[in-house]
């Protein structure tokens, strides 16, 4: 198919994509970059059209699949929000903060393998607790429960300072965590 006709044809599907998108985003910023994004990917993918055939469904499955490609990506990401980011992002005035996390990281591998998971996805990773069960095969009160008892155990291995102590320099407390909790997450592309 010649770029003119392409252009042609894809141009009068603009209305169409945009409706399909807000169908799928609900939210109308999103959709009109969704529908945007699969706009650009149909063009650039042009090649791979095979004239005859139905663009309109073509070009949906490229905005169905971008918009599918997305959500996965989403939970992994978070918009920053400035009041939030303001209170946080401040100089550290505790210099033993790292040591607390440390302890924290120490008597996070004490929990049971279950609870332990389950609070790392709720609390380090910033998941929704639908999510967590995703991830883990677990229903949702299930997973409830996990954080709920994990919290409770953390507590008292915390406050009775029975932590193991390991080889990890303190330092490096946050990035194991994270690494542990990449690691569970990644279950979720498997």
């Amino acid at each position: 198919m010649h770029d003119d006709d392409f252009k042609t044809e894809l141009t009068e599907l603009i209305p169409s994509m945009r409706a399909f998108a807000r169908s799928l985003a609900r939210n109308p910023a999103e959709a009109d970059d969704l529908a945007q994004d699969a706009l650009l990917k149909a063009w650039t993918h042009r090649e791979s059209y095979t004239e005859g055939t139905n663009m309109k469904a073509w070009v949906f499955m490229i905005l169905r699949n971008q918009f599918y490609s997305e959500k996965r990506r989403a939970w992994r990401r978070q918009d920053l929000d400035p009041e939030v980011a303001e209170r946080t992002l401040i100089a550290v005035t505790n210099p033993d903060g790292g040591l607390a996390l440390d302890e924290v990281r120490r008597a996070l591998a004490m929990l049971p393998d279950d609870q332990r998971e389950a609070l790392i996805l709720i609390g380090a990773g910033g998941l929704s607790y639908e999510e967590a069960a995703d991830i883990t095969g677990a229903a949702v009160g299930t997973v409830k429960s996990r954080v709920s008892r994990a919290r409770d155990r953390l507590a008292r291995i915390l406050e009775e300072g029975a932590y193991e102590s390991d080889d990890v320099p303190p330092h490096q407390a946050m990035a194991c965590i994270l690494a542990h909790m990449d690691r569970l997450s990644g279950r979720i592309a498997a």
